[in-house]
């Protein structure tokens, strides 16, 4: 994959910087740690004893069979999800009950496996949804949409402009996204996540259902996001061509236990993985 960076995406990386939740973090050293945690829904467990930390600059993937409790996984660390048991530490916080709203305050913004956009509203109003935890100006200001409050909607619709030149969908900011292709949508979401600055971006399936040509430009976009904005990224994925390709660390799940975790050349030579997901053969 590595495709190589785009110059019309790299000028609008420099134009637009994620700054709203940085820190003082230094890249490599854990920005999220999930420890111990245990999810189950009635008598069902979806995750059991999980373990693992998030390095901020990474790109981290969680892979697995259906069923192996990955996206539950992504929905604890967002808050949708409180774990019955364990913790998870942010920026050094633990937090046991952190809420979905409380985590997109402090830099934690997502995707979703089935594309959840507001199918009659354009690509940039879906982009500005992203804005929201970012506005300081009351309701009041807002309404009246005078002084600072103009000022502010100008900045945001400024800081939209700038990702919606970044992920190359110039053509399509004023069309209805439920018009758009699939593969575009998918662009649209990833650009309503990156619209909260985040310090942190979930990201759950966001190759699936696309062609290769389509996966080649999410996976640039990915890396770019990355590798210009500085983003810690953590994804869910099928296709271990992209992981194997664009990922630095590999979580592995099956029936919601951990049963590897590392580079993905190590992850490939793990015998458990292999006969639990990748499918390879024993040698002999």
């Amino acid at each position: 994959m590595n495709a190589p960076v785009d110059s019309k995406s790299l000028r609008a990386a420099e134009q637009f910087q994620l700054s709203a939740h940085q820190d003082d973090i230094a890249k490599g050293d854990v920005l999220l740690k999930v420890e111990n945690v245990s999810l189950s829904f009635g008598g069902v467990k979806a995750i059991s004893d999980i373990s693992f930390d998030v390095r901020k600059g990474e790109i981290r993937a969680i892979i697995g069979p259906n069923g192996a409790g990955k996206t539950s996984m992504l929905n604890v660390i967002n808050g949708f999800y409180h774990p019955q048991i364990g913790t998870i530490t942010y920026r050094g916080q633990p937090r046991h009950a952190m809420r979905s709203t409380e985590a997109a305050r402090q830099g934690i913004s997502r995707t979703f496996q089935n594309i959840a956009l507001f199918k009659g509203m354009s690509t940039l109003d879906n982009i500005m949804t992203g804005r929201i935890t970012l506005q300081k100006r009351n309701v009041f200001w807002q309404a009246l949409w005078h002084g600072p409050a103009m000022r502010e909607d100008i900045e945001h619709r400024r800081a939209v402009e700038h990702i919606i030149d970044f992920l190359e969908i110039q053509a399509i900011r004023h069309t209805p996204v439920g018009r758009l292709p699939y593969g575009l949508q998918k662009r649209v979401e990833l650009g309503r996540a990156l619209a909260a600055e985040p310090a942190l971006l979930l990201l759950d399936e966001p190759m699936a259902g696309m062609n290769l040509e389509e996966k080649e430009d999410m996976s640039r976009f990915i890396l770019d996001v990355n590798d210009q904005f500085g983003t810690t990224i953590a994804l869910i994925e099928h296709d271990m061509g992209v992981v194997m390709d664009i990922s630095d660390r590999v979580v592995v799940l099956d029936y919601g236990r951990k049963i590897g975790d590392g580079t993905p050349d190590e992850v490939s030579k793990n015998q458990d993985v292999i006969d639990a997901y990748l499918g390879v053969p024993h040698d002999e």
